[in-house]
């Protein structure tokens, strides 16, 4: 009966029995390998999961000075400048155009002047908002803190000028006696073209000069593409019919004849 109910495999002739006890305990071994490294692999494929779902931060700039990244903005390398400033007078500095994106659909032209190796003297922002305007703080107070990166001040108005785009107001610090430069920022919003340009200006000697100086920029701010946007293009093509001169180079200047009755609300004059 034995030999009925449990078959019998013969061993193989001539195999020394050490030999057949050493393969079996190799395969019994091969078998508890393959079950370690399928229960290694899983902890891996886990571990993978958690930490693919953490963000971190290896920038080499500190959080303090992430500046456009730390508010979700982005240099956008690839894009193309949108606008210009024709005839800047640079006196010397060179510019820089830095473009930067929004994962909720903004975008900002930065435009700079400087002395090499200087901190710039002037600073244009071409902002077209999306969805992330609505948690922005006052433009007033992102302006302040562009022309002085080193603290919060307090801001007052320092008249309007007249540019191609309309009445432009213009800001600088109330403590005038700690600003040796009195730098004057400015903001003007384009409603009909989503569009809000502003920035700051140190260039000329005294405010008359400073404020000519905003208003040739502005009158000198030209549309290299418009994209899909005909609203953006509209509204350049109706300021540059408003277009009026400006004084520049020499004329900048705080003791010229065309200032003496109009400082605090110059028209700008002469020729391009």
């Amino acid at each position: 009966m034995r030999s009925i109910l449990v078959p019998h495999h013969p061993k193989p002739a001539g195999v020394h029995p050490a030999l057949q006890s050493f393969a079996d305990e190799c395969g019994a071994v091969a078998i508890r390998l393959l079950a370690y490294m399928g229960v290694l692999a899983l902890v891996v494929m886990a571990a993978v999961t958690v930490f693919d779902g953490l963000e971190f931060d290896f920038g080499s700039e500190p959080p303090a000075k992430a500046g456009w990244s730390k508010a979700g903005w982005s240099v956008a390398s690839r894009s193309h400048p949108n606008f210009a400033v024709s005839q800047f007078d640079s006196s010397g500095k060179t510019s820089s155009y830095e473009i930067f994106r929004h994962p909720e659909g903004g975008r900002k032209d930065v435009l700079r002047w400087a002395s090499p190796g200087e901190t710039p003297v002037a600073e244009l922002e071409l902002y077209r908002p999306g969805a992330e305007a609505g948690r922005a703080g006052p433009p007033g107070a992102d302006i302040a803190g562009r022309m002085d990166p080193g603290g919060v001040r307090e801001v007052v108005g320092e008249g309007i000028i007249d540019t191609k785009f309309g009445p432009v107001a213009l800001m600088g610090f109330a403590d005038r006696l700690k600003d040796s430069k009195r730098c004057l920022g400015f903001m003007k919003t384009l409603d009909a073209a989503n569009l809000r340009i502003s920035g700051w200006s140190c260039q000329g000697d005294g405010l008359p000069a400073r404020r000519a100086a905003i208003g040739c920029t502005l009158n000198r701010l030209v549309l290299l593409t418009a994209g899909n946007e005909p609203r953006l293009q509209d509204a350049f093509a109706q300021a540059e019919l408003k277009r009026a001169g400006c004084i520049s180079g020499a004329a900048l200047s705080a003791t010229s004849a065309d200032w003496v009755t109009g400082a605090q609300n110059p028209l700008l004059r002469g020729s391009l």
